[in-house]
């Protein structure tokens, strides 16, 4: 009897074991996209311009050579993204509409609104 009685342990703690693996090998990518998936969107609520009341926030945004800036209208009325050298230009955004555009290369990149030239704003590459 107690010879059955360790067998059936030994089967048991060899089934936990086992059963361990497996689910680690079925969350592993689960959890790593998870956490992948964080780290992006961590990375571009960073680099977010909001348009909201007729401004620019922030008003000046310093990234890195290949960042990916995107610019959100909050307001009630159409904007539009023009740089002052013609690097971008974006289309009209109405409301919660977005406009992306890839820096890369370094240097000071200041744009306005084509519809309200009196808002202005800056992006530093570096």
């Amino acid at each position: 009897m107690k010879t059955l009685i360790s067998h059936l342990r030994l089967a048991g703690a060899r089934l936990a074991v086992r059963r361990a693996l497996v689910v680690a090998l079925l969350l592993g990518p689960v959890v790593g996209a998870m956490l992948a998936f964080g780290a992006v969107a961590a990375q571009d609520a960073t680099n977010v311009i909001t348009i909201d009341n007729f401004t620019f926030s922030p008003k000046e945004l310093t990234v890195p050579v290949g960042t990916t800036v995107k610019w959100v209208n909050h307001d009630d009325i159409p904007h539009l993204i023009v740089e002052k050298k013609t690097s971008f230009r974006s289309k009209a955004l109405d409301t919660d509409d977005s406009y992306s555009y890839t820096f890369t290369s370094a240097g000071d990149f200041d744009y306005f609104c084509g519809l309200h030239p009196h808002m202005v704003g800056k992006v530093i590459v570096k």
